[in-house]
C-alpha cells in the first residue's frame, strides 16, 4: 500500500481505512493467509505512484468489514524491509521485499546519541505546546510523578533496554514531518537514526523558539 504521509515504524500501530477496490482484493487475501502486508511512502514530487525503497511491513491486528464493502483495521508494524522488484501491478502491487539490516546498536557512540537525545525530548517536553502534551500523555499514563511528569516520560524513556526501538519510539512520538519519519525508517543504522533524531529535535525546537520571539 502506498500512501503520501503515512511511515510504519515497528511495534507502532497504525489505524486504516481500506475503500479502493485494489485494497479491498489485498486485504481479503492478507486476511486468507499470513494477515501482512507493507506500507510505503510515497515518492515526494512524482506524479507516478512510485513507493521510497524502503517501507514497514505489518500484521493485521484487527479489522472490521463494514456494509460499504470498506474496512477499519489496525496494523502493527513488525519490521523495515527494502522494496525489491515488481513482480506483478494488478490488482494491487506485490514486489519482492528485504529485510534491513540495523547493524551493532550496542556501541558507546550509541550511548551518547541515546544522552543527547534524551536532552533535546526533556527541552521539547518543558518548552510545552501540543506536541509536548502529546508526548506526556503517551508515556505517563498512569503510575508517574504526577507532580513532576516531565520526570516521568524521560524516565520512561531512559528505561526503554533496545536502542533500536528507543529511536523508532521517539521518531514516532515526537516528530510530526512525515517526511522526517521517513528518513529515520530508512536510516541504515541505529546511530543514523539517532544523529538524525537530533537534527530534527533541534530544527523542531529552534523553530519553536523564532516563533516564541516573534521572528515567524
Amino acid at each position: 500500500m502506498i500512501l503520501n504521509n503515512a511511515v510504519l515504524f515497528p511495534q507502532a500501530l497504525l489505524p486504516l481505512r481500506i475503500f479502493e477496490p485494489r485494497y479491498r482484493t489485498m486485504l481479503a487475501e492478507a486476511l486468507d493467509t499470513h494477515r501482512m502486508f507493507c506500507v510505503a511512502m510515497q515518492k515526494p514530487g512524482d506524479p507516478r505512484e512510485t513507493p521510497l525503497p524502503v517501507a514497514g511491513i505489518g500484521i493485521v491486528r484487527a479489522a472490521v468489514k463494514n456494509a460499504d464493502g470498506t474496512s477499519n483495521l489496525i496494523l502493527q508494524g513488525v519490521a523495515r524491509v527494502r522494496l525489491g522488484k515488481v513482480v506483478r501491478y494488478k490488482p494491487y502491487r506485490f514486489q519482492k521485499i528485504h529485510m534491513v539490516d540495523i547493524g551493532d546498536s550496542d556501541t558507546v557512540a550509541v550511548d551518547a546519541l541515546k544522552v543527547r537525545v534524551l536532552e533535546l525530548v526533556e527541552e521539547q517536553l518543558q518548552a510545552g505546546g501540543e506536541v509536548a502534551n502529546d508526548l506526556l500523555r503517551q508515556l505517563v499514563k498512569s503510575g508517574g510523578d504526577s507532580e513532576n511528569p516531565i520526570r516521568s516520560a524521560i524516565q520512561a524513556l531512559r528505561m526503554i533496554p533496545n536502542p533500536s526501538q528507543f529511536a523508532d519510539l521517539i521518531a514516532l512520538l515526537s516528530i510530526q514531518t512525515a517526511f522526517a519519519r521517513q528518513v529515520i525508517l530508512q536510516s541504515a543504522t541505529v546511530a543514523e537514526r539517532l544523529r538524525h533524531l537530533i537534527q530534527f529535535l533541534q530544527q523542531d525546537l529552534a523553530a519553536e523558539a523564532g516563533e516564541d520571539n516573534g521572528l515567524f
